[in-house]
């Protein structure tokens, strides 16, 4: 907490009470990672990007792979050095400050939050496509009342599972990890060797069809959805047994899995489509499939029925698993928010069990509003997609801050090149928010602004003892870093055509498409290098994040957090 002169102080007794519980070890770390990744992304992710960049999606793959595996090296070092739970929210807050935290915590929270209702949206949207007579989604992709009914079931499921514990999250995660990992398997396996065609990667116009371009298009279609969630590790790790040895590589093993799997179904897809459907161009690969059940509608085409059998079942299991491990870790960020000092102390509570209960139930009841006519699967991909990263994009200067204000702090793992690595990361991350285009960037920054209009109006309610001191120096670099995207992403090149239906209100933007593609992305390079810059120069001072890492210290020490947190900024 914070006093009216800014000094980092504990909350009065009686704010937050009990503790988390050290629970995890490596393997339950690595497959909550792992379990996040492998979700409806591997269902539904390859026919998109198919459809964006035709065989060279494959590139959109080893480039998505590659910026979000230097985004998990910077999350790695923070993570094993920072041992916190909801970390994503932690890390900008010490380096600075209030308003820099609750902007990480903020768009962490609204990807968080919304993923397990989407990937539960997801598993019923796939069961729609191949047993029609169900009747849970609208032609649209929104849920039907019957929908909306057993929608809700599933996220009380996750929530009930959650409250029990996070080892109960944990283990339940593991068991559901040995089918996640079993049935993509057993999918590339077959598809290669039953149907192949190889013809298919020049096809329709040759490897690259679209270009350059629908390459870096493909990323937010579905692309960098499937290979989000390294960073759940780093969520709970306020409830990892050794922290200091097990986060970061639980980050770096699950990442590299995701993305060896990833790549080797988009290499199965392209070969297992039927050649005549490709010929003179990929806009339709699978005809009549729409978005929903690409790979069973070719294990069907391939004679292999009992394979797409097994598809309809994992249709459920996957993106259900994924969606379980959300329910807990966007409660770790509410939770994280709340011991910062951005929201009520009630969402900081943690109970007998030591999970924070509150924060469980309000996560399932903003879940539940994600279900309401919203846009569908592939239209939600891309906001979550941009605000997902925009929060990694925070851990990079958070990073070059932290290194020169707290340089003496032991670091389990350390950034190789992060001279090179840190700045380079932020670009990449820039390039994906960018190539989510305008409408997708205009939306996702209506909810930021609702965010801050809950930061600020909270803070004029709460008693004076208990007030968070902006220092604007430290965090004034990050209205000028979003506002500057969202007029490059207003006067670029993406998106190319006009976005899908199902947007609130019917509304659709497209950008003015003035700069040239090409000159576009230098201009993002060259602006995301003066904002990194900038940034790392204007951080907390070193007596508040020394000050700060004291309490960090504190909480790994005791096995949880308690009321003594990081929740102040110097005036």
């Amino acid at each position: 907490m914070a006093n009216v002169s800014g000094e980092v102080v504990a909350p009065p007794p009686g704010v937050f009470e009990g503790e988390l519980k050290r629970d995890v070890g490596l393997r339950g770390l690595t497959m909550i990672s792992l379990g996040s990744i492998i979700g409806s992304g591997w269902l539904l992710g390859a026919l998109g990007a198919a459809q964006s960049a035709g065989p060279a999606s494959l590139l959109s793959w080893i480039l998505a792979g590659a910026i979000l595996g230097m985004l998990a090296l910077v999350h790695a070092e923070l993570g094993s050095t920072y041992p916190l739970s909801g970390g994503t929210a932690r890390f900008p807050f010490l380096a600075f400050g209030a308003l820099g935290g609750f902007t990480g915590g903020w768009m962490g929270w609204i990807q968080a939050v919304t993923i397990a209702p989407i990937e539960v949206e997801a598993a019923l949207g796939y069961m729609q496509s191949n047993f029609h007579h169900i009747g849970f989604v609208h032609s649209n992709g929104t849920l039907t009342g019957l929908g909306i009914l057993v929608a809700a079931f599933c996220m009380a499921g996750f929530t009930w599972i959650n409250v029990m514990g996070v080892r109960w999250l944990a283990e339940s995660n593991n068991i559901t990890m040995i089918w996640k990992l079993f049935v993509p398997t057993l999918t590339i396996i077959v598809l290669l060797i039953v149907t192949f065609n190889g013809s298919n990667f020049k096809a329709g116009g040759g490897f690259a069809p679209f270009g350059a371009k629908g390459i870096f298009a493909a990323l937010p279609l579905g692309v960098v959805f499937a290979l989000e969630g390294f960073e759940q590790a780093i969520q709970v790790g306020g409830e990892s047994r050794d922290p200091q040895h097990d986060i970061h590589r639980a980050v770096l093993i699950s990442m590299a899995i995701g993305t060896v799997i990833y790549l080797l179904l988009e290499v199965a897809f392209i070969g297992a489509i039927d050649p005549k459907n490709v010929v003179h161009n990929w806009t339709n690969p699978i005809p009549g499939q729409g978005e929903f059940g690409p790979y069973a509608t070719l294990a069907t085409t391939a004679g292999v029925g009992w394979l797409a059998t097994i598809l309809y079942i994992d249709a459920v299991i996957s993106p259900g698993g994924t969606g379980l491990v959300y329910a807990g870790t966007s409660a770790r960020l509410s939770y994280g928010l709340s011991r910062n000092g951005y929201v009520p102390p009630a969402l900081g509570q943690v109970d007998k069990r030591g999970v924070p209960f509150v924060s469980l139930i309000f996560c399932w009841v903003i879940g539940m509003l994600v279900f309401l006519p919203f846009p569908s699967w592939a239209g939600m991909v891309g906001l979550v997609t941009a605000a997902t990263v925009l929060m990694y994009a925070m851990a990079p200067p958070s990073l070059a801050a932290l290194r020169r204000s707290d340089p003496d702090r032991p670091r389990p793992y350390k950034l190789p090149a992060a001279h090179i690595m840190a700045p380079l990361s932020f670009v990449c991350a820039n390039f994906i928010v960018y190539w989510a285009g305008w409408n997708t960037i205009f939306w996702l920054y209506i909810f930021i602004i609702v965010g801050f209009l809950v930061f600020f109006g909270y803070q004029a309610l709460t008693p004076a003892g208990r007030k968070l001191v902006i220092n604007w120096k430290a965090a004034g670099w990050i209205p000028p870093w979003l506002i500057g995207l969202g007029i490059i992403s207003y006067l670029g090149q993406f998106p190319t055509s006009k976005p899908s239906s199902g947007w609130p209100f019917g509304i659709a933007l497209l950008a003015q498409q003035d700069i040239p593609f090409w000159v576009d992305l230098g201009v993002v390079a060259v602006f995301s290098l003066v904002i990194y810059y900038w940034a790392a120069a204007v951080a907390m001072p070193t007596e508040y994040v020394r000050k700060a890492v004291e309490v960090v210290d504190e909480e790994a020490h005791i096995g949880g957090l308690l009321a003594e947190h990081p929740a102040a900024t110097v005036a």
